[in-house]
């Protein structure tokens, strides 16, 4: 992503007035350039990740631009905080359809897009370094680079749990795989027994997650593992689960549900299986050893962020034990959302 100046071609004109404004960083040199300089703090380790969503799979074509923006970024920044890691910036790459017809993209879509980056990279001091435009005849697609930093040898990775440690979750599950529901299909509120504040709270939560990186510390000076739920609970401890060549076992009874969740599942209880797997939570389960248990639930209180425990880990190997309300066995038919 570099421009010369308002003169030059398409590219360079979208990119000077959408995203330069963007680019506050000394070492992005202004997208002047073909790469941006980044030095890292003194005693740190770079940790870098990256996430793409595409309009129609990860999100709705006619989803407001403020919202996809915002989407993009957090699902990026939501990984750096399960991993301890503060974030330094990021790289953008944006695939925008072409053309005149209804879904080419311009100034009426790009404008509060960017604004609402620009909000954002601001408020969790990640701006932009760089990247890409490029045309498409396809959907749009943005995909984020996030750069970020975390003290040298104190990586919170997948693996590192270890039998007897608790199963602990960040904030509330399932909220966004309802939501995802209801925007979806158009379910109205009150099948649900939901009023229009219960129904907004769902969808908002899938349209823009809310990342705990205000937990990064917590987490990176007391789990043994992390990782972000993104693509439904029981499938992403499963994951956490394999690397750390353990397993599990997890209580629904003590999940944290919303209470629009709470009245979702009080009237269709089979949707308890969509708030474990359904995924877009962009909330932190961690591995947490009991003698931290309570230094984690304090440091987690002092970043204003609840925490839960939900289960504990187990010796041995194979998928986690899910537990039902009534306590015995549940048997999802997947435990996450695949790509593929």
């Amino acid at each position: 992503m570099t421009t010369c100046d308002t003169e030059g071609s398409g590219e360079d004109r979208l990119i000077a007035a959408y995203f330069a404004p963007l680019a506050t960083h000394p070492g992005a040199l202004g997208l002047a350039d073909d790469v941006a300089v980044l030095t890292p703090p003194a005693g740190c380790d770079l940790v870098l990740e990256t996430d793409a969503i595409v309009a129609g799979m990860h999100f709705f074509a006619d989803d407001p631009p403020e919202t996809v923006a915002r989407k993009a970024l957090r699902i990026n920044l939501s990984d750096l905080a399960a991993k301890g890691a503060r974030p330094l910036g990021f790289l953008l790459s944006l695939a925008l359809p072409r053309g005149r017809g209804e879904a080419a993209v311009g100034d009426r879509w790009l404008a509060p897009f960017a604004r609402a980056l620009g909000e954002d990279a601001a408020a969790y001091g990640c701006p932009l370094l760089g990247g890409d435009t490029v045309a498409s005849p396809g959907p749009v697609m943005i995909s984020v680079t996030m750069l970020g930093a975390v003290p040298s040898g104190t990586l919170v990775r997948r693996a590192g749990a270890r039998p007897g440690d608790r199963v602990v979750v960040s904030g509330s599950i399932g909220d966004a795989a309802l939501g995802l529901l209801m925007r979806g299909e158009r379910v109205a509120a009150g099948d649900f027994g939901l009023d229009a504040a219960g129904r907004d709270h769902l969808v908002g939560r899938y349209l823009v997650p809310q990342p705990r990186n205000a937990l990064a510390e917590a987490v990176r000076t007391h789990a043994s593992a992390a990782m972000d739920v993104s693509d439904g609970l029981a499938g992403d401890l499963a994951k956490l689960c394999a690397a750390s060549g353990a397993t599990a076992v997890i209580e629904t009874a003590r999940l944290p549900l919303s209470a629009p969740a709470r009245r979702v599942l009080a009237t269709a209880p089979e949707l308890l299986a969509t708030v474990l797997s359904g995924g877009d939570d962009y909330e932190i389960v961690a591995a947490v050893a009991p003698d931290r248990l309570a230094s984690f639930r304090a440091a987690a209180a002092a970043a204003g962020v609840p925490v839960t425990e939900i289960g504990e880990i187990l010796a041995g190997r194979g998928a986690p034990r899910v537990l039902g309300p009534d306590g015995t066995a549940l048997a999802l038919d997947r435990a996450s959302f695949s790509h593929f």
